[in-house]
């Protein structure tokens, strides 16, 4: 807000009374203004008090954890995985500490996820199509033929579906773990579309 009003800390100073220490203490996050500083900042940046408030930056694992497990979406739909997280992460943007490195890194592993979701299912498909059942077994169509056939087929893209909703799910639950020890978020793979 300071920057937007195109304010130096010094000026800021002097026009709330507060101490340059207080204001550098405040955007450094090492304190929140209450009281009557926040009365006096507001005043000065001409808005309601709540709207400071919220430009505070605050500590909420309960929020990243959420965000976190927001990825889930990606189980109805892949690309969910990626626009939940996403509108979330967006929403509160440099608000909630951490936010930002973990949004990006959830958000980069989603990305790369779906990619390689797609294009290992297209795969498949290309790997059926060149596998056709007249190459497989010329001469042989019989109706259970056809069956056995269509079953490996099913069970080969059903496995492929299965380990990669698996490797996602497991990725989203451990880090959600992560996060709620305090521990950095990690996951693999991930290109890095979202730097940090």
């Amino acid at each position: 807000m300071r920057n937007r009003k195109g304010f130096s800390q010094e000026e800021l100073s002097e026009k709330t009374g507060l101490s340059l220490r207080t204001i550098q203490r405040i955007e450094n996050g090492e304190t929140e203004p209450r009281g009557d500083s926040l009365k006096r900042l507001a005043l000065v940046f001409d808005v309601p008090v709540d709207e400071i408030v919220d430009w505070t930056v605050r500590e909420d694992k309960g929020f990243l954890i959420s965000l976190n497990l927001s990825a889930l979406s990606f189980i109805f739909f892949p690309l969910l995985g990626i626009l939940v997280p996403l509108i979330i992460w967006i929403s509160k943007k440099d608000k909630i500490q951490n936010i930002n490195a973990i949004a990006k890194s959830l958000l980069n592993f989603q990305i790369t996820w779906t990619i390689l979701f797609f294009i290992g299912y297209i795969g498949i498909i290309i790997f059926m199509t060149v596998n056709s059942l007249d190459a497989v077994m010329p001469g042989d169509v019989s109706p259970s033929a056809v069956a056995a056939w269509t079953r490996s087929r099913l069970l080969m893209i059903m496995l492929f579906w299965g380990v990669m909703y698996l490797y996602n799910l497991i990725f989203i639950i451990v880090n959600s773990v992560r996060i709620n020890n305090g521990l950095k978020v990690r996951y693999y793979p991930q290109i890095r579309f979202l730097r940090r």
